[in-house]
């Protein structure tokens, strides 16, 4: 009995394709490409596209709608996080609550994925084990202080006064450097400033500190789309 795959057609029909024919299909021309038949397979082709989209600071959820599955955890789980890699960001993050006290509402844990330094300042990109990219700017003097380069295991504080909320499902039209969409969890008001809390991901919450008139503009409300951004130079790096 033949497997077939609903596949989208050209003209918005559904057509059914035999599922051996694709993997065959595959397989040719990754062998017309020089590639390795088991990376030819349609799981890798898949894979493959979805760490390329996650490298390229495509954000989560639309990698996730992309991919068709149905939490954004399942499109995070393409990111290269080992099982060693995965136990060593537990020690460091059970080591490091121990030792270090800050008022930073938001971290983010995971190692360094890319470093670009300039003469006076240095651009650290780090992936969380949620699959977030964090970008923090730091000056070349501290990233060689703290030895930072990429495989480096960090953590990256923001304050929640620096988490700036955009209403909206529409990625907004600003500069900063880090922006995750996410759904509103929680809101306590207060005479002058809010709390807003935003879960971006199963595992990954922010919370933003707003004026409440400020809130009250944006007309939010739990389980409200959102946008939490905050800029580079607002990130701080802790190491072991």
């Amino acid at each position: 009995m033949k497997t077939t795959l609903p596949l989208l057609g050209n003209t918005g029909d559904v057509l059914n394709v035999d599922a051996a024919h694709v993997r065959r299909r595959c397989y040719n021309c990754a062998e017309a490409a020089g590639i390795p038949r088991e990376l030819g397979t349609p799981e890798s082709i898949r894979k493959s596209r979805a760490v390329e989209l996650l490298q390229s600071n495509v954000p989560l959820p639309v990698v996730q709608r992309i991919m068709g599955h149905s939490t954004p955890a399942l499109a995070a789980s393409y990111v290269d996080f080992s099982e060693e890699d995965i136990r060593r960001v537990e020690r460091f993050h059970l080591e490091l609550e121990a030792k270090h006290k800050t008022s930073a509402r938001n971290r983010f844990y995971g190692k360094i994925e890319k470093v670009v330094v300039g003469d006076v300042q240095a651009s650290i990109v780090m992936i969380a084990v949620d699959g977030h990219r964090v970008v923090s700017v730091i000056t070349s003097h501290s990233q060689r202080q703290l030895g930072l380069k990429p495989g480096s295991l960090i953590a990256a504080e923001v304050k929640a006064p620096w988490v700036i909320i955009h209403g909206g499902a529409d990625a907004p039209k600003c500069t900063a450097e880090n922006q995750f969409m996410g759904s509103v969890t929680k809101i306590s008001p207060g005479k002058v400033n809010s709390e807003v809390v935003v879960k971006i991901s199963e595992s990954t919450e922010l919370c933003s500190i707003l004026t409440e008139k400020s809130r009250q503009r944006l007309q939010i409300k739990e389980g409200d789309t959102v946008w939490a951004v905050f800029n580079a130079a607002s990130v701080v790096i802790n190491v072991d």
